[in-house]
């Protein structure tokens, strides 16, 4: 059992190794332009499929890393806080689809505007601090409790985690390894196929945002899964993933973690209030795309341009806040950190966001015809 004065050790080295890894993350969104809503937008208004791609790259890698870290052993997938039990197809839907609308009224979703912080836009500031109060308010205030009273009690319970692979180990009767590699094989191959298909997509910023990210969330998936566990803490004498602040195994997620970065904020003074993943994962996006704006030459002030602009972020934002944590999680969140475990969950957040986002893109494509 390790000494109490080992588990601080180690919990610095977990929030270290966050933070340089989602600086890492805000220095590749920041240089390639990755962005989930204008892959939505490119598709939607150009036909244009890059960006994209590069997002089912960054997914088809993260499915296969968690796939061979718990096939490996270096991690456990059942720990995941994916690994829900319950498929909540309702809450995800809906707040999927409200996130969706959110981040097309506010240029982004969150992790986007933390980069575009980062970079200089004080509308990205505006976007995180409403985001980020929204998304507590969904955690543990008002709408919280309309979510917890609603649609967070319509779901479909598994006696397992509601994940591909843990479906097919008990209905299919294969080994654990094997329950992990297949379904990851076959999600997993079809994204990259899909993606690298065409030589036209072999492109340095598309390989890097797609590999790069990708490699970003299955190192998250150790630095948490791995470096952070441990199984026998000193005080409580149970197996406890250091650093995580839902007492699981946690990767990057950008809806809750602004929340719980206002709250340490706030709270910093009570010995109470502890730094997490989620905290930092938040502070390193902005300081590496900080770090890479400024040695690019592309940092720059930006604000808004009309009241309306402002009204419009600021609904996009409240949207955000609430849909993100009522579908458990965001475009990184559910759609990559989730995939990657191959949730139920976060299919259907991710098909919810992408359906609300496009339905967004029509109505503004309609209202400007009709102001024409």
């Amino acid at each position: 059992m390790p000494l109490e004065s080992d588990v601080a050790l180690l919990t610095r080295a977990v929030l270290l190794a966050t933070f340089v890894l989602s600086a890492v993350f805000g220095a590749i969104v920041h240089r390639t332009g990755f962005c989930t809503m204008g892959a939505v937008t490119d598709v939607v208004t150009m036909g244009e499929w890059t960006r994209m791609r590069q997002w089912a790259l960054a997914a088809g890698v993260a499915v296969l890393g968690f796939a061979l870290l718990g096939a490996g052993g270096w991690i456990r997938p059942a720990d995941s806080v994916y690994a829900d039990t319950r498929w909540m197809w309702l809450s995800s839907l809906v707040g999927g689809g409200l996130f969706g609308i959110g981040m097309v009224l506010s240029s982004g979703c969150g992790s986007k505007n933390l980069v575009r912080m980062g970079a200089g836009n004080l509308k990205a500031l505006v976007v995180f601090i409403v985001m980020a109060l929204s998304a507590y308010i969904t955690l543990r205030g008002l709408t919280a409790v309309w979510r917890d009273g609603t649609v967070d009690r319509v779901y479909v319970g598994f006696s397992g985690p509601a994940t591909l692979g843990h479906l097919s180990a008990h209905y299919l009767g294969w080994s654990a390894a094997t329950a992990l590699l297949v379904p990851a094989l076959a999600v997993g191959g079809v994204l990259l196929i899909w993606a690298l298909v065409g030589r036209d997509f072999w492109r340095a910023n598309n390989l890097l945002a797609g590999v790069g990210l990708g490699a970003v969330i299955v190192g998250m998936w150790w630095v948490s899964g791995a470096l952070g566990y441990v199984a026998e803490h000193p005080l409580t004498l149970d197996a406890t993933y250091l650093g995580s602040r839902t007492g699981r195994m946690e990767a990057l997620t950008f809806t809750a973690p602004l929340a719980w970065a206002i709250d340490w904020l706030m709270f910093y003074s009570d010995s109470n209030r502890h730094l997490s993943i989620a905290a930092v994962s938040v502070a390193g996006v902005v300081a590496g795309s900080f770090v890479h704006a400024v040695a690019t030459r592309r940092f720059h002030w930006e604000g808004f341009r009309t009241t309306e602009d402002l009204a419009t972020h600021l609904i996009g934002a409240v949207l955000m806040g609430v849909g993100g944590v009522t579908a458990l999680g965001c475009t990184i969140g559910q759609g990559l950190s989730g995939v990657s475990n191959l949730s139920l969950t976060s299919f259907s957040a991710v098909a919810a966001i992408i359906g609300g986002a496009v339905l967004a893109l029509k109505a503004q494509a309609w209202r400007l015809e009709r102001q024409a």
